[in-house]
Parts: structure tokens; C-alpha cells; sequence
């Protein structure tokens, strides 16, 4: 069957990232503060209650990859999952911005703890199957690059209608009731998501057909530790998330305390969006000439630099908004083309060990991605909590703002250069790809 994909499969694929970004951004610039600013719970709390519902959550994820593995129905394995949970997705998205005012602090704790678990736990369920279909859509190199390009480009849209937004819906449907407000805007971020995850089951198919493996669920762990490459792409999956959502964590806490002007905030992430934006649509034509491997390099150092630049930027929005656009390119464009990546770990394990495992690779991926999300949040939650940030105050300690602009430069900085040195370790560039599938092919 021919690999080559339609644009409107190429849109309606990507609409499933768009849709789960809808409650994923929300919760990597918004929840913190939310939890914090609005509903009142301790900063530390909020850096526990991440690392602790992440860590569980990415236990559970290889699992929800081994069942999707072995998912037979005539839609596929994959893409029923978009029909099965697009309503319980949205569901637990609305719950996570629904803490009730009337409970006491003990009891919206419990309430954050619980929504927010269940939120985790189905993007879980619903991401995974979506992100396994991404490497049995094609096999095609250049095809993949598109297809992913669509997906973060869409991904980028889905996260600028929730976060950018989320809080004129919520002051317009809320007035001074701020919790009203989040949760009236959350339901018509959550309805939308909803009536995406279905359009992407629908116009979207599996040509890559594995025969089912019959291995149990350990065997399959143990087989794909064994896969050096697999180890190799989990690090550069937390170094890049990691600068994702530390980065993001502290843009509120850096516009609102260090710059002085909460409403900079919208600058800030409008510049963000537009360079995740720019990076998506730019990843494939980058590779046109320079391989995948070389290009994720590249912008690795470059977003690197630059992010440790911003801290000694002078506190000019003039400087810093142009400076966050370019950063935030280079940023997509490494995370588009490391979800490549991770669809070449499969091919390459279905060739070093004879057997195709779609759903333990990316479910396994996405619980490392989780473990990241965990430690980066929390690494925003406690450092803010111990550096002695008051929330709601006129001014911040000299040791709070420091940490708060630390997070928002340095260590996202730090973080995208590890990943540009752990490149040293992996192997699977376009030329080798080229003959792993050329050699798969003539077993086949």
C-alpha cells in the first residue's frame, strides 16, 4: 500500500496533538499558578502533588502500551482509542479547573490531587495509542517529518486557543469569580478537544501492519532495555521537556514579579506560540539539506545559548519578545524532529530483535516524557517554595526573584545544551535508517 499521505490526513492527524495540547498546556503554564494564585494551595504542595501523580501516572504507561499493542479491531489498534476516549479525556480536563471555593484547604488539596491524578491518567490512555499511530501511519522518512510537522503545528495552534485564551474566557465568563471563570473557559477548551480526537479517527489510517506478538509484558520491558538506541532517545526526551516545562512553569512567576507587568505575560506567550509555531513548519525544510540528527544539534546549542543569554538581557520587552521567539523556533524544531526519532527507535528495534512493538516503544517514551514533566515541575514548585516566594505579594525576596529568573533561563539553557551532548550516543541517522528499512524490506 502506498505510504504517501494526504494533507487532509496529514491536518486531521495533527489534530490529535492539537486537542490533547488543549489540556496539556493549560496545565504546563497555567495549573501552577492556578493551584497557587487562585485556588490557594502551598507552592510546595503543588512541586509534590506533580512529581508524585507524574511518577504514577508514567508507571502505568507502559502498560496502556502493551494493551494498545495488542488492540485488534477493523479500525486498526491505534485509532479506535480516539473514538473510545475523546469524552472521558475532556471530562477529566474540566474536572482538574473545577476545585470547588466552598471546601476547605485540606479538602481542595484532596480535590487538586484527585482531578489532576485522573486528568494524567487520561491523556495517558488516549496519548499513547495517538502517538504509537504516528509510526504506523508511514515509514516513509521524509513522509514522517511532514506528518510531524503538521501534528507540533497544530499542537501549537491547540496550545495557543487554551492558554492564550484561557484568561480573557476566564475574566469574561467569570468576572470576579476566578474559579468560575477557569472552569466555564476549561469546558469549551474541553468541548473542542473532544470533537478533534473524533475528527482524527476519522480521517486517519494505519498501513503499517505488524503481526501480533505474543510475548508477555516483562519480556517485552526487558527486550526493549536491551535496545541501546531506546536509552539514548529517553534522555533526550527529558533534557527536552524538562526545558519545556520549566521554562513555561516560571514565564508567569518571571513576567508578573521580575518584569514588574503581568500583562507582559501575553507577549511573552504569544511570542512563544508563534515560534512553536515557526519551529514546527520549519523542522522539514531544514532537513532538506542537513540530516535530522545534525539540524536537532544545531538548535539545541543555539536554543541553549540564547536561553542563558535571556538572563542577562536587559528587562526591555523589546529585547525579550523577539529573544523568546527565536528561542522557542529552535526549541519546536528539536522536539518535532525528536518524535521522529522515537519512530526510528521502533523501526530499529523491529529490526535488531524481529518483532514490532509500536505501543510499549511510545508508551514507554511518554512515561519517560511523564518522569520529566514530574521532576520539572516540581523543581519549579519547590524552588519557588524554598527560594521564599509569597504568592500575591508586591515584591518577592532578592533570593526568590533570582530563582525565578533562573528558571525561566538558566536551567532551561542548561538542559538544551545536555541534550545536544547526549547526540554523541545515537546512531540512527538518515542514511543509516535508509538501510534498516531497505534491509527489512527485502525480508519481507
Amino acid at each position: 500500500m502506498s505510504q504517501q499521505i494526504t494533507r487532509k490526513e496529514k491536518i486531521s492527524y495533527g489534530l490529535g496533538d492539537m486537542a490533547s495540547h488543549v489540556g496539556l498546556d493549560n496545565v504546563i503554564i497555567f495549573l501552577t499558578f492556578y493551584y497557587t494564585d487562585v485556588v490557594g494551595l502551598p507552592a510546595a504542595f503543588v512541586g509534590t502533588l506533580f512529581l508524585l501523580a507524574r511518577t504514577a501516572d508514567a508507571i502505568i504507561d507502559p502498560a496502556m502500551g502493551y494493551l494498545a499493542d495488542r488492540t485488534r479491531t477493523r479500525w486498526g489498534k491505534f485509532r479506535p482509542w480516539m473514538l473510545w476516549l475523546a469524552l472521558p479525556f475532556g471530562a477529566s480536563c474540566l474536572l482538574t479547573y473545577a476545585v470547588p471555593e466552598s471546601l476547605s484547604l485540606h479538602g481542595k488539596m484532596i480535590f487538586a490531587t484527585v482531578s489532576y491524578t485522573l486528568m494524567m491518567l487520561m491523556y495517558t490512555a488516549i496519548n499513547i495509542p495517538y502517538c504509537s499511530m504516528g509510526a504506523v501511519i508511514t515509514s516513509n522518512n521524509e513522509q514522517r517529518i511532514s506528518l510531524q510537522s503538521y501534528r507540533f503545528f497544530l499542537a501549537t495552534l491547540g496550545g495557543a486557543m487554551s492558554t492564550f485564551f484561557m484568561m480573557p474566557l476566564a475574566e469574561y465568563l467569570g468576572g470576579d469569580d476566578k474559579l468560575m471563570g477557569y472552569r466555564a473557559a476549561m469546558a469549551i477548551m474541553a468541548t473542542a478537544a473532544v470533537i478533534m480526537f473524533w475528527i482524527c479517527f476519522a480521517n486517519t489510517r494505519e498501513r503499517i501492519n505488524a503481526p501480533a506478538t505474543h510475548n508477555n509484558y516483562l519480556a517485552e520491558l526487558r527486550d526493549l532495555l536491551r535496545n541501546d538506541q531506546w536509552r539514548v532517545v529517553s534522555v533526550l526526551v527529558i533534557t527536552n521537556i524538562g526545558f519545556g516545562v520549566i521554562r513555561l512553569g516560571a514565564m508567569m512567576y518571571f513576567v508578573t514579579y521580575y518584569l514588574g507587568n503581568a500583562g507582559y505575560f501575553m507577549w511573552m506567550l504569544g511570542a512563544h506560540i508563534l515560534g512553536k509555531a515557526a519551529g514546527s513548519a520549519l523542522a522539514k525544510r531544514l532537513t532538506r539539506n542537513v540530516g535530522k540528527v545534525q539540524m536537532f544539534g544545531y538548535c539545541s546549542v543555539l536554543a541553549g545559548v540564547l536561553s542563558i543569554v535571556l538572563f542577562f538581557a536587559p528587562k526591555s520587552i523589546l529585547v525579550l519578545v523577539p529573544l523568546t521567539f527565536i528561542i522557542s523556533t529552535l526549541y519546536q524544531a528539536t522536539t518535532t524532529l525528536m518524535w521522529v526519532m522515537m519512530a526510528d527507535v521502533a523501526d530499529y528495534g523491529e529490526w535488531l530483535q524481529g518483532k514490532r512493538m509500536d505501543g510499549v516503544v511510545f508508551s514507554t517514551f511518554l512515561a519517560v516524557l511523564k518522569l520529566g514533566m514530574a521532576i520539572s515541575g516540581a523543581i519549579v514548585g519547590w524552588t519557588l517554595g524554598f527560594s521564599g516566594y509569597v504568592a500575591n505579594a508586591a515584591a518577592q525576596t532578592s533570593t526568590a526573584m533570582y530563582c525565578i529568573v533562573a528558571l525561566f533561563t538558566i536551567v532551561p539553557g542548561l538542559l538544551s545544551l545536555c541534550a545536544f551532548a547526549t547526540l554523541r550516543w545515537y546512531k540512527l541517522d538518515d542514511g543509516t535508517m535508509k538501510s534498516i528499512n531497505l534491509a527489512k524490506q527485502s525480508l519481507s
